[in-house]
């Protein structure tokens, strides 16, 4: 799905959470959510997965040649049968730290080990490519927001921006301005690519969900 020699749709989606001025993910509380539903959408594009009454389905023996993609089809091969929705939240953080990782080797991410507790560390990545992401935003902007028709969209853009709005990236547009682009966000999913429609109702449904959860913790 990607263009030749850019980075593949869940690694788009992680870097589109930045807020550049912070050098840190904001706005983007189920990231995880949709980093997971941009390789099942990469994944989909690429003929490598289907879903068949309900249950998405891995091609026998397919390959991604990509450590994000190849791991998580391992993953489905290996897990009991399951919709869009429950991929989108059976372990999405392993989706979300491989893809990290994968950003820092392909040099978008820097990683640095930092002390939490005692003899406790954790790891911070920021950005080495703040630039990209200023273009990958104003190019989804320009998508939700331009003069072309949906379909003139590159699938592409039109896939990175309708993920992005079903995980609630608030960088990236607010509930108000997704309700208000709701039926154009419909139109670019229809045209973004196999499975989007799908996966994009999945994520909704998954965020939905988690923001439930937290709002009963929080209760």
């Amino acid at each position: 799905m990607a263009a030749q020699g850019s980075p593949a749709l869940p690694a788009r989606l992680l870097l589109l959470a930045y807020d550049t001025a912070k050098d840190r993910v904001s706005g983007a509380p189920d990231l995880a959510l949709a980093v997971r539903a941009g390789a099942l959408a990469e994944l989909a594009a690429r003929g490598l997965v289907h879903e068949v009454d309900g249950v998405v389905t891995p091609v026998p023996g397919a390959r991604a040649d990509d450590p994000v993609l190849d791991q998580l089809l391992q993953l489905i091969e290996e897990s009991r049968p399951r919709s869009w929705r429950r991929l989108i939240t059976h372990r999405a953080r392993v989706t979300r730290d491989t893809v990290r990782r994968q950003l820092v080797a392909d040099g978008y991410l820097a990683a640095e080990r930092y002390r939490v507790l005692g003899p406790f560390t954790g790891t911070r990545y920021t950005l080495r490519r703040a630039g990209y992401v200023e273009i990958l935003r104003m190019e989804v902007l320009a998508a939700l927001a331009g003069p072309a028709a949906p379909e003139a969209v590159h699938p592409d853009q039109a896939a990175l921006l309708v993920l992005a709005a079903a995980g609630h990236f608030r960088r990236v547009l607010s509930a108000r301005e997704g309700r208000r682009h709701a039926d154009r966000l419909t139109a670019l999913a229809a045209h973004a690519g196999p499975a989007v429609p799908e996966i994009r109702r999945a994520l909704e449904a998954a965020v939905k969900s988690a923001e439930g959860t937290r709002g009963a913790n929080a209760g």
